[in-house]
């Protein structure tokens, strides 16, 4: 196949991530089509079929046929997490290559064997981090990387949504199956690979603190968590992941010669804004809002054309998994835990 004809994408899980942004982000995408939508529902599926353009609805159990689709050449899943091992294990056995959505599964052993999965079927594994294509993550990184801040410190991070009991959430976010845990899964994780991506380095320890206060709605898993990863440099990395909170989130960053702070940091649907101050100047710094979910279909379809190692790779998702399990064994023990990659 040419190098300049698109990539063709089945969608697996039709739930608001899919229906909010990954469905749309094809129609701005410059190098992905959307050939079929996968859902445990067959009228949703075609409805969304129709909606955005797609060729074929399919069910999960028909997954196996639809994937014998040679018009599909790679899979973007969305479903729970702890679905993500099936399906992916599904698509590269088909030969497609997978672009699955954070965390990359709900544990460590999942995260493993999708890896090796498509290692072995020789097809591409990307785990579903928009940062690296969000223009004021990017910025930061590039100040961090030339030295602008100095040799850094500390950095402070926080992702919080606000899910009361009785609210509409999907019950899946509740689920320790099917999630792995609560907000530092679904939320942190975004705090854990963003920063570890900044600083080009990965953690070596962690402590931390998770706490329940509504018993009705969080029995499986944490409502909040406060964690704290220890880096060889010497840097520190302070995080907090919340259901309890209003839907916020910030990087801040702190150097010898200056600080910066991106806020919101992983929302998608709102601005960036990056400010802070360094050798005594104050800078400030805004980036509209963008489709992420188109860059990251293009990066990856690219990828697939040039058939190159696509980063963040299913290696980088699985490492953030252990990296998250060391901070539930920490709270678990109420002692500081080496992590083992």
């Amino acid at each position: 196949m040419t190098t300049n004809t698109r990539v063709g994408y089945a969608v697996v899980g039709l739930g608001s991530i899919s229906q909010v942004a990954v469905l749309p982000a094809f129609g701005r995408s410059k190098k992905a089509k959307l050939v079929t939508v996968v859902s445990g529902n067959k009228e949703k599926a075609r409805k969304f079929a129709r909606k955005f353009k797609a060729a074929d609805a399919s069910t999960y159990e028909e997954l196996d046929q639809a994937l014998s689709n040679k018009a599909i050449e790679a899979v973007y899943i969305a479903t729970p997490p702890g679905e993500h091992e099936k399906y992916t294990l599904a698509a590269a056995k088909a030969g497609k290559h997978v672009l699955c959505e954070k965390p990359l599964s709900a544990t460590t052993q999942q995260a493993r064997n999708m890896v090796d999965t498509c290692r072995s079927c020789n097809v591409k594994l990307m785990t579903a981090y928009r940062k690296y294509f969000e223009p004021g993550s990017v910025t930061l990184k590039k100040m961090i990387s030339e030295g602008d801040l100095g040799r850094i410190d500390i950095i402070h991070t926080l992702f919080a949504e606000l899910h009361r009991y009785g609210d509409n959430s999907p019950s899946w976010l509740f689920s320790h199956q099917l999630c792995g845990g609560g907000p530092l899964t679904d939320l942190g994780v975004y705090c854990v690979n963003t920063c570890r991506w900044l600083v080009d380095e990965d953690p070596i320890s962690a402590n931390s603190t998770c706490w329940a206060r509504d018993s009705r709605r969080y029995q499986e898993v944490e409502e909040g968590v406060s964690f704290r990863l220890g880096f060889p440099s010497g840097m520190v990395l302070q995080g907090t992941a919340a259901y309890s909170a209003a839907f916020s989130s910030f990087i801040h960053v702190h150097g010898e010669k200056g600080w910066a702070a991106l806020s919101p940091a992983f929302a998608f649907e709102e601005e960036r804004r990056l400010s802070g101050k360094i050798a005594g100047h104050w800078f400030a710094k805004t980036f509209p809002r963008i489709d992420e979910f188109a860059f990251e279909l293009d990066y990856f379809s690219d990828c697939i054309r040039k058939d190159q190692e696509p980063e963040p790779s299913g290696t980088q998702g699985y490492r953030d998994i252990v990296i998250i399990d060391a901070i539930y064994q920490a709270a678990k023990q109420d002692t500081s835990v080496t992590i083992e990659y």
